[in-house]
């Protein structure tokens, strides 16, 4: 929903709807309705008829008595103007009223806005320059209801209920809400109801308090510090005072505050969604946010979260306070510029505990201010924003171990302490305690025996006390009440195989008078047994004489355990990394035994055919490329290469199963496509469903053609006439992918001294580049042909750029 425009100056607008106060139903206080039927003569009827004629006069004394109340002020500010007397200013009030053409209430708030230059008169002014229409019968300016509901707002500075209805009535009403309620911020994060108009009573006592952290509209604005503007309940989720009567209304959580201090929220409700609002209307909500703020302060200085009259310490209470505590405190007071912003925080007192850092008298540091008598406080661990905060939503803040710059006398600029910063009336405490240096370390010790499982004890000797810790009950498994195990009887609590040891540690203590350490198992009442280490020495007097005998005792079982389970897991590996050597070496002998680095020429007429292999250098990445030439019965040449996905001897088998099946295959006679598409069928069923790439041709030396076919694998590369290229790339999916697939074929023809090479993926394959890169490059080797084909393929292996260490094969032929 759109608020309707305001004017743009006394007089000019359009009419506003009945204000919502001015309505009143049963649930909002007003009079019931005259039963149906009655009869005007009836005594119901009169009775009715009474209620509302007096109703209505006391709306007319009201609203005459706000107007009143206006001209009066504006006839005051004439008689300072004009030097003239109250009698005087009336008749000018009336004359210039009516040479503008207004009526007195609304010349008088001219005047009024003109002099104050306040929040008000802003707004005013932004309302002029915004819009413009003309002036409808009955309608009051926008300056006329923003002067009348402040001047109910002062006048009922004690009743904050009052307030409520005088905002909604004058100024919230005309922009088409329908009720309003104001929060008072409690110290702990609570919101209290202070007043509300348009919700009914019952709907107002259900909501009287909201206790601290509970999320809803009013919190949002507490938490935001701004203005939240809620288009739709519905959409937001957020609980809140008669949701249920306007489940789709829009909503204005409006923070109302002074120096930076924010006293509760200003919650605003319309019936029906809400546009995006113009900046005019944002600046009135923000205004009459400002003229509740002063009535918030009265309400939390007379009432609490229980509606009980409470009594605030004032600034003088505060310093004695201080003065009677054991830890250093500063009272703080806020300081504002001359347009009311908070710019800093006057130190207003400081107790005797406080140390200047620079060594000033506490005199000097009373009544400077923060950020001048300590700048670095803005900066270390955001001390000066945490007084902001609590200073302006009244939450106390309490942290531990929290760095504070330049605050503390006998630490040079900086410490870690215990921070409390707490509200009172208008005044921040802020209180800290540096931690004891001395528990500090005692902590960290008893921590770092916690930690590490150690317990320590002393033994006196002369007197035959012996002394242990809380930890060593622990490890024990003793309670603390019992008495301590001195040290001849510790072969009691010592498994029966450990007894020598524990024996020569009491000796080289109290006979050799030595430090001696041990490693035993103790044997607990529980029945539980635990690796223990011991380490003592002994304590001579000046006449060296064994006096006493101190040490501590260390739980070392998960040590232990862990030990033992590192040398079970360190003979594991031994085997596994013979193991998986012996594989390897498998694989290697396998590999080599099929395919060979080098191989006799292969005779057929016409034809140079030559191949290279070239394994991955190191044995564990011994993988599963593979190549092959061969003279088929028919006469025609079958080329081939492939690449087995994996290392290892898995791929090695598998590349051994893939390369003689193929061969199997070719005898039949049939094309390169139909022979890849088998060769699929096998790699999916007959192979533990392997995936493979692999391009495939049959030369025809008659016709001087290749016809080819590829799955998944890189084409051949064609070199003619000092020229390089890849042949088309043909579809055809990698082999033990699907079940069963086609493949494309496709037939070259080849010219005298052309050159075709076949090749895998460890030619080219880089980890910084992408293999079009790659392929780039091994096209610009390829132009270079030497005389012979060995030659030619001896140097693309020469020259590979390939980082990856993998597998290489290269199958080459030339046509003579």
């Amino acid at each position: 929903m759109s608020i309707p425009a305001q004017p743009t100056k006394p007089g000019e607008g359009r009419a506003l709807p009945e204000p919502a106060g001015e309505r009143p139903g049963p649930d909002a206080g007003g009079s019931p309705p005259e039963p149906a039927g009655a009869p005007a003569s009836s005594p119901v009827g009169r009775l009715a008829a009474t209620v509302d004629r007096l109703r209505r006069k006391v709306m007319e004394a009201q609203a005459e008595a706000d107007g009143r109340a206006l001209v009066e002020l504006a006839k005051g500010i004439l008689v300072e103007r004009l030097g003239c007397g109250p009698s005087e200013a009336a008749q000018q009030l009336s004359v210039l009223a009516g040479q503008a053409g207004l009526s007195p209430l609304e010349f008088a708030v001219d005047v009024i806005n003109q002099a104050a230059k306040d929040r008000v008169s802003e707004v005013t002014e932004a309302f002029l320059a915004a819009v413009g229409r003309p002036e409808e019968p009955g309608e009051q300016s926008a300056a006329v209801r923003l002067r009348t509901a402040e001047s109910g707002a002062l006048a009922a500075a004690h009743d904050t209920q009052a307030v409520a209805d005088s905002l909604l009535q004058h100024a919230l009403g005309p922009l088409g809400a329908v009720a309003v309620a104001i929060w008072a911020a409690g110290s702990d994060g609570s919101l209290t109801l202070a007043g509300s108009a348009g919700f009914s009573p019952g709907e107002a006592e259900r909501w009287r308090y909201v206790p601290p952290d509970v999320a809803t509209v009013a919190r949002r604005g507490l938490t935001e510090g701004a203005t939240q503007w809620f288009e739709s309940l519905a959409r937001t989720g957020l609980p809140t005072i008669g949701r249920h009567l306007h489940p789709d209304g829009g909503r204005a959580a409006v923070p109302a505050g002074a120096a930076g201090r924010v006293d509760g929220i200003l919650e605003i409700a319309w019936p029906a969604p809400l546009d995006r609002q113009p900046p005019q209307v944002v600046r009135q909500v923000e205004a009459l946010a400002d003229l509740c703020a002063h009535t918030l302060q009265t309400y939390a200085h007379v009432r609490g979260p229980d509606q009980q009259p409470v009594v605030l310490p004032d600034t003088a209470e505060l310093m004695d306070l201080t003065d009677g505590l054991h830890d250093p405190a500063l009272v703080l007071v806020p300081h504002v510029d001359t347009t009311g912003k908070l710019v800093d925080f006057r130190i207003q007192h400081v107790n005797d505990r406080f140390l200047d850092p620079a060594g000033r008298p506490r005199a000097v540091v009373n009544g400077a201010l923060l950020l001048e008598a300590y700048p670095m406080a803005a900066g270390g661990g955001d001390l000066f924003q945490r007084i902001e905060r609590v200073h302006a939503t009244g939450e106390p803040f309490r942290a531990r171990r929290m760095s504070l710059t330049a605050l503390v006398g006998e630490v040079p600029l900086a410490a870690v302490a215990d921070v409390s910063i707490s509200r009172h009336g208008s005044c921040v405490l802020l209180i800290w305690r540096i931690e004891d240096e001395t528990a500090r370390l005692a902590s960290l010790l008893q921590n770092a025996q916690r930690l590490g499982r150690i317990g320590g004890f002393e033994e006196d000797l002369l007197t035959g006390e012996t002394t242990w810790n809380g930890q060593l009950f622990t490890l024990y498994g003793r309670p603390e009440s019992s008495p301590p195990v001195p040290l001849e009887d510790l072969a009691a609590y010592t498994h029966p195989d450990d007894a020598v040891v524990v024996g020569r540690l009491l000796r080289t203590l109290l006979h050799r008078r030595r430090p001696a350490s041990a490693v035993f198992r103790l044997q607990r009442p529980d029945g539980v047994t635990r690796h223990m280490r011991i380490v003592a020495e002994p304590v001579l007097d000046t006449d060296e004489r064994l006096v006493a005998v101190r040490g501590a005792y260390q739980d070392i079982s998960s040590q232990h355990w862990t030990e033992v389970a590192l040398a079970a897991t360190r003979d594991q590996l031994a085997q596994s990394e013979q193991h998986a050597s012996e594989r390897s070496r498998l694989a290697l002998q396998l590999q080599h035994a099929i395919m060979p680095p080098t191989r006799a020429p292969l005779e057929a007429p016409g034809l140079q055919v030559a191949v290279r292999y070239r394994p991955a250098e190191e044995e564990h990445l011994v993988g599963g490329d593979w190549y092959d030439a061969v003279v088929l019965p028919s006469g025609l040449v079958m080329l081939c290469v492939g690449d087995v996905a994996g290392h290892g001897i898995e791929a090695a088998t598998s590349m051994v199963v893939l390369r003689n099946a193929l061969r199997g295959l070719a005898v039949t006679g049939a094309g390169p496509g139909q022979l890849l598409s088998w060769l699929n069928i096998v790699a999916h069923h007959l192979t533990g469903s392997i995936t493979a790439t692999a391009v495939c041709g049959l030369y025809d030396p008659s016709r001087h053609t290749l016809r080819w076919a590829r799955a998944g694998h890189l084409p051949p590369v064609l070199v003619r006439d000092a020229q390089a290229a890849p042949l088309p790339l043909l579809r055809g999916m990698l082999l033990g992918a699907l079940p069963e697939t086609v493949y494309e074929e496709e037939e070259v023809q080849l010219a005298a001294d052309d050159t075709l090479l076949m090749y895998t993926d460890g030619l080219i394959e880089r980890r910084d580049r992408s293999v079009e890169e790659s392929l780039t490059q091994l096209l610009v080797q390829a132009r270079t042909v030497p005389t012979t084909l060995d030659q030619q393929l001896d140097r693309l292996l020469t020259y590979s750029r390939s980082d990856t260490d993998d597998d290489t094969c290269i199958v080459g032929i030339r046509l003579r």
